[in-house]
Formats: C-alpha cells, structure tokens, sequence
C-alpha cells in the first residue's frame, strides 16, 4: 500500500546535506513496511538489523565507530554495504540506545551511506538516554496511521484521491461525488488508518476480519504496558486507554476516569500513553497570537486515540451489525477523524500539536474544536457530524479575538459566504463581519492547504 511519507524518503534520500533518518509512530502504523518497501524500490539492497530481536549485536555499537560497525555488518550478514547503494536499516532502534548515540558517527564517518532508523517506543528511550544526543545529525519523520487520502488509494479509488488533493476552494464536487465519499468516508470510520486492517479490508470487505485484527492491535498495545512501567502503573494506563475512545472531544477529567485512582497516578498513566502515541492531547490555548503553544494549558486537555477504528474496537462495536454506530457515537468520531487528519497533515519531519479554545463564563461557554495557525492567522474549526449546528462559539471567538475567517466541517457540500454574527453583550449587539469555509469532513486533511490557499488569494 503506497503511503504519502514514501514521496518524503524520496526527498530524503536525494538531498546531498542528508542526515542519518529516524522515523517515529506508534506501533503497528507500518514503519517497517514503509521503510522496506522504500528501500527495495530505490536500493539495490537493504540490510535490515532489528535490535529488538537480535540482543546479540548490541556489543556492536559499543565503540561509537561507524565503519567498523559497518565493515562487521557486512561480514557478518555476508552482504556489501556501498554508500550510494544500500539502505542501512536499524529497526526497533530504541531497544539499543547506544545505536542511537552512534547515528551522529555514521553523519561524520559515512555520509554518502543512507541510514534509516525507525523505533515505536522512541520517547521512551530519549526519556532515560544516557548518552550523548546526536543533536543536529539525525533527522526525524513521524509516520501516522493511513489517511483517508491514502485509505482511498488503497481501495482502488486513485481519481477520486487525486480529486480531492487538488481540490480548490470554490469547486463544485458533484452531488454523486459527494455521496460515494460520504459512503467511502462512513467506511474509515470502522476500518481506520492501521496498515494491517486496511490491508484485510481491500483484500476480502469483510469487517469481521478487520474487528479481529483491530482487537489484536488493541491487545498488543496492552502487552506492551509492561515495559513501561510497574504492575498499578500498567492498570492505570489500561483504565486511561479504556476511558479515552468513550470521550472523544470532551476535557479529561481524573475522577471520571476512576475514583480509586490518586489523580497524579493517572497522570504518570496518561503521560506514558502519549509517549508511546497511543493517546494524544488537544491542549486549550488562550489562542491570543501565534504560537498557539505559547499560551497552551498543561491541565485542560481533551484526549485523541491514536486510530479511528481502534476507538470503535476499544468501544466494543461489532463491525458486521454497524447500523447504530452514527447515530451514538458520530460526534466524537467526527471530532477524533478531523484530529487524525490535522496530525498527519503538513510537513512529516515536524510534529504537528492540536489546540482547541473555551471560554468558561456562568451562562456563557463557548468551546472551538480546534485551532489552526497560519503566518499571523488564527483560524477556529468547529467539527459538526452532520449537514447542521449552531456556530454561537465561533462567533464568539471571532469576535473576542478579532478574526474574520472561520471554518465548518460537516457532512454538507462545501461552500464559502460571508456572514455578519449577532452577539449581544454589555456594550449592546455588535455584529462583527466573518467568512465561514464550510467544508466536508472528508476534505480535513486538505484544510491546512485550503486555508493557506484563501489567505493567499487575499494579499
């Protein structure tokens, strides 16, 4: 299955100032696969080194030497190593860190070899390093679960993909265009982006094997709890991870999570989840100017999963009987596909944080989904899971902030118009002027694009 970050290696491996390459994600988000299809598409070889399965060429990177440790490669696995030509591949690099030291070595050493590193438990390896960083000698790229542009493709739908990344603001998409991706859209929701389960749903459409492979990815993330902590460490996170798909765009609470739990044990809990990038926060911002993160709250978040589909199997949704699904739970899933797509989107070597906004006043909340940043911009997003909504809170942020350019994601066909809010306050009714975008849920990973797009059109 072709994945976006396959065009990034590309980039990657053609620049001449090209460093040592760690790709970062979560486990199960296909790393391996995307680095090993890569290699044998563009290498005329690639020696792949596990370190989480072969403890016994650890000793290897204990001098910090990169052609030695490159010259006792080859002999050992009886295959030449040429800069130019090979792809050196370090997997599960996290389970030896001194081989991460070492990447500064093989910049330094080798520079013309291409080297590819990838690790699933990455943050929690930097976390305790002990050794020097190769700061300013390594690279990152951080893989996510597939997109809805790349589910596409992989279903055979390659035009209607293509649709879709070239779409313009102002383009008519068609009423049985819009159809088909609202269907195709309705399918994501219980698949999701996991390789694996994308992967069985092209081959057979048969949801009862996609259910069976998401419970197992859910149980192997479970597994792995005991490497990151103790026993009661290790049943907090299970009891975070059960708490955040039932709560999808709603502030983390400690108490909701479990009243016999002390709150700061299950935030260790929710701290080693986002680590591992099981889970990820949306932190409130004050959202006063750019960056976003400037003004970001470290206690009032609201939690994302990591995957889609994962939510529906940690919710226990039964695939083959999916006719109640939208009407329980759309709003949340809406709420956790936009943030998905907002994760993935952009440049893959930056991580990309989410943000949302509230205003806590007695009769008077409001509450933005999330916020996007572009130059001096501010944009609000508010997610809607059907064609309808109130847009009370992004008035109100338009108007407190200043900004005249919002956006709607809903299940309705995209338009742009210009609208006057009536907002009514101590000073009586002000009615300041705004643009709403309104776009289809399934265009949320074009939306940094399409934003960038009408600033420019502006100037």
């Amino acid at each position: 299955m072709k994945r976006i970050a396959e065009s990034e290696l590309v980039d990657w491996m053609e620049r001449a100032a090209r460093k040592p390459l760690i790709v970062r994600g979560a486990r199960q988000v296909g790393k391996t696969y995307l680095v090993e299809a890569f290699g044998r598409a563009h290498f005329s070889s690639v020696l792949t080194l596990n370190l989480e399965q072969r403890e016994d060429m650890h000793a290897l990177f204990t001098r910090l030497e990169a052609r030695r440790i490159v010259q006792e490669l080859s002999l050992y696995f009886n295959q030449p190593i040429e800069p130019g030509r090979t792809l050196l591949f370090l997997d599960e690099i996290q389970a030896c860190p001194k081989a991460i030291a070492c990447l500064r070595y093989f910049q330094e050493e080798l520079p013309d070899l291409h080297v590819i590193a990838a690790g699933s438990l990455l943050d929690f390896a930097l976390r305790e390093f002990k050794h020097s960083m190769p700061v300013g000698r390594i690279e990152y790229l951080h893989l996510y679960p597939m997109t809805f542009g790349e589910f596409l493709r992989a279903m055979g739908e390659e035009s209607i993909a293509r649709h879709l990344a070239a779409y313009h603001i102002g383009d008519d998409l068609g009423d049985a265009v819009h159809g088909k991706l609202r269907d195709l859209l309705r399918s994501y929701y219980f698949v999701g982006g996991m390789p694996s389960a994308v992967a069985a749903y092209v081959e057979r459409r048969d949801l009862l094997e996609v259910q069976r492979i998401q419970a197992l990815i859910s149980t192997t993330l479970q597994d792995d709890f005991a490497k990151y902590g103790t026993r009661a460490q290790q049943r907090n996170m299970r009891q975070v991870m059960r708490y955040v798909p039932r709560n999808i765009g709603r502030k983390l609470r400690y108490v909701n999570i479990s009243r016999d739990a002390r709150s700061a044990e299950l935030r260790t809990a929710l701290e080693l989840l986002e680590l591992s990038r099981v889970v990820s926060l949306v932190r409130h911002t004050s959202a006063n100017g750019i960056p976003l993160g400037a003004e970001a709250s470290e206690t009032h978040f609201k939690p994302l999963l990591m995957d889609i589909g994962l939510c529906n199997n940690l919710c226990g949704l039964s695939l083959p009987d999916d006719s109640g699904l939208l009407t329980v739970q759309e709003g949340g899933l809406a709420e956790q596909f936009v943030g998905q797509e907002l994760h993935a989107a952009g440049l893959a070597f930056l991580e990309h944080p989410l943000f949302y906004w509230h205003r806590e006043q007695k009769n008077a909340n409001a509450e933005v989904d999330y916020l996007l940043a572009h130059e001096d911009h501010i944009v609000p997003v508010e997610v809607r899971a059907g064609a309808s909504g109130r847009l009370k809170s992004l008035q109100v942020f338009l108007a407190e902030k200043k900004r005249d350019l919002a956006v709607r994601l809903n299940m309705d066909t995209p338009s742009i118009g210009s609208f006057a809010a009536a907002l009514g306050g101590k000073d009586g009714t002000r009615k300041p002027a705004y643009t709403l975008l309104s776009l289809p849920l399934y265009l949320a990973g074009e939306l940094d694009r399409l934003v960038r797009e009408h600033f420019a059109k502006r100037c």
